[in-house]
């Protein structure tokens, strides 16, 4: 059985017992109870009525949030000529197909691949290397285009990427801990009105069930999900 530390213990004793709270009120309860010595991320659980077994049922999708996760992310693309010129000006940090033998040999310090379509077939090579990593870029994510400058830019301001788990589950951070209340909860609203708009049409009954937040190392706020049910 699974037992919580006493820091844990005692931030879960201060937050109130009862009904779902509101978002701005959960996101000063997660900032109140944040105990840990570093900036924390704060995380969003959404539990979804969808049956991930079938693959109209899959949700997946991306969302840009306006007050960024205050993540430094080192983007590397995969492009060539123009395209690759156009990938430097946006800000990538690394750019050039030279990359794709590196991560072959091991290299691996970057955070989001982006790549042209052309330059796909290459880079299907590293499926191995990259796919349990979750780094493989895909036309869904965003991460497989030739608009790089786009791709780029919104990466570095804040894209992040949600997929629905086995469990039916999603989980996507917003921000961090330091992030002001009002900043926090425009990017929750950011990401949940993506969410409601990736329902697929197979999905029947409730589709948003629960929608918890919480700081990396602290206890869950269940939100008041009224706003989200259709």
């Amino acid at each position: 059985m699974h037992t919580h530390g006493k820091k844990y213990t005692d931030a879960a004793k201060r937050l109130p017992i009862g009904a779902p709270q509101s978002a701005h009120a959960a996101l000063e309860l997660v900032k109140q109870s944040a105990f840990a010595k570093f900036d924390e991320t704060v995380e969003v659980s959404v539990h979804l009525g969808v049956d991930p077994r079938h693959a109209d049922q899959l949700v997946r999708g991306t969302v840009v949030l306006p007050a960024g996760t205050g993540k430094s992310v080192r983007v590397l693309v995969i492009a060539i000529g123009d395209k690759a010129r156009d990938a430097q000006a946006a800000g990538a940090d690394f750019v050039g197909v030279e990359y794709i033998q590196k991560i072959k040999d091991g290299w691996m310090d970057f955070d989001v691949m982006i790549a042209t379509p052309d330059q796909m077939g290459q880079v299907g090579q590293l499926g191995r290397v990259l796919g349990p990593r979750g780094l493989m870029p895909n036309p869904k994510a965003g991460t497989v285009t030739p608009d790089v400058t786009r791709a780029v830019r919104d990466t570095k301001a804040g894209k992040i990427e949600f997929r629905v788990d086995k469990g039916g589950n999603l989980h996507a951070p917003i921000g961090k801990v330091s992030f002001a209340v009002d900043a926090l909860q425009t990017n929750f609203n950011a990401l949940m009105e993506t969410v409601v708009r990736s329902k697929p049409a197979a999905a029947k009954g409730v589709y948003i069930k629960n929608v918890v937040i919480s700081s990396t190392m602290g206890p869950g706020i269940t939100i008041d999900i009224t706003p989200y049910r259709s």
